[in-house]
């Protein structure tokens, strides 16, 4: 159990080094989903030690991941909190030397799912001047259980249930992958789902006209044309958040979690005269948080916070996020 320090070592996080003659490795750490994102750019001159900078931050830490949107070429970077990603930027400043950095707003990583089962049987069908496109599906989609959501990496499960040879295996693979692209990008805020299973259980293919493009095509809509039958939610991350502060200020301490909507989980004594406090709060209430903290305790106060889950959001701010997907699609179409 010794630790040791090596400098100048190229490597990820998580590598083993051994002496050489044992093949083994240790176990991969848990990694936990990305909570936060937030847009980042840069001027041309710094665009070099930008890339050279996020480059550097996915190699050491794992929770750190980088994105660039096809549609807009934003780089979008996620991690574990408005702290975390706070520190990166700053890093990024101090030692890559990216003067012109710009970040966009935090925005917090919401997820959808299905609550319910549902039905489905969906027809793609389209006759052109050539070779038309032919494929069928039938089904259902249904919630994962929370005893089997573990080892899940998308949170999306595709189940095969074909017994005869309506659809030929080779479709099947075209299906799946028709499924998951659509289960990226939910129908209520555009969010991709988790705790979905999709179960495939007949179908039909023409001798002709099926293709794998059609089959894809057909669980596209098949997932468009049905998803709203499965009573589907918008989930928000839930954080646990450790607070400590002189005792003095309990009062106010509490006051700032109940007011971020926050469930109080524990209150304790530590040493002296400090008080610890457990509680479950909504991301989405934690933005400024550090500052609040600080004002209510003289800056005493220290917080701790980790993703603790996925749950469903209260249904007000739920339509709220709907309102505004839909208003962003409306203006995208005009």
């Amino acid at each position: 159990g010794d630790i040791i320090a090596l400098a100048g070592v190229e490597c990820d996080s998580g590598v083993t080094f051994t002496d050489g003659k044992h093949r083994v490795t240790c176990s991969s750490m848990f990694v936990p989903e990305a909570v936060m994102s937030l847009s980042v750019s840069a001027g041309r001159e710094d665009q070099a030690r930008l890339q050279k900078a996020l480059r550097r931050f996915q190699r050491e830490d794992p929770t750190f991941r980088v994105e660039v949107i096809q549609e807009t070429s934003e780089t979008i970077i996620s991690g574990m909190g408005e702290l975390h990603l706070e520190i990166y930027c700053e890093r990024m400043k101090r030692e890559y030397k990216v003067e012109t950095l710009e970040t966009g707003e935090p925005k917090v990583n919401y997820r959808e799912t299905v609550t319910q089962k549902a039905t489905f049987e969906y027809l793609h069908k389209r006759q052109t001047g050539g070779r038309g496109q032919y494929g069928k599906v039938m089904g259902f989609f249904e919630p994962i259980p929370e005893e089997q959501q573990t080892g899940n990496a998308d949170g999306i499960e595709f189940v095969s249930r074909l017994t005869g040879n309506e659809i030929p295996p080779n479709y099947v693979p075209a299906i799946e992958k028709g499924f998951r692209t659509a289960t990226t990008k939910g129908l209520l805020t555009g969010n991709p789902l988790i705790h979905m299973r999709c179960v495939l259980e007949d179908g039909q293919a023409h001798e002709v006209d099926s293709s794998s493009e059609a089959f894809q095509a057909a669980a596209q809509g098949a997932f468009d044309n049905f998803y709203n039958d499965a009573g589907p939610v918008v989930l928000e991350p839930l954080m646990s958040v450790a607070v400590s502060f002189p005792s003095e200020f309990q009062a106010a301490a509490l006051q700032t979690m109940n007011g971020r909507e926050g469930s109080i989980q524990n209150t304790s004594a530590v040493s002296g005269d400090t008080t610890l406090v457990e509680a479950i709060v909504p991301l989405r209430r934690m933005f400024g948080y550090s500052s609040e903290l600080r004002s209510v305790t003289q800056g005493q106060g220290e917080f701790s916070m980790e993703f603790s889950r996925y749950e469903s959001m209260p249904s007000a701010k739920q339509d709220e996020h709907i309102a505004e997907y839909r208003k962003k699609l409306y203006e995208h179409r005009k």
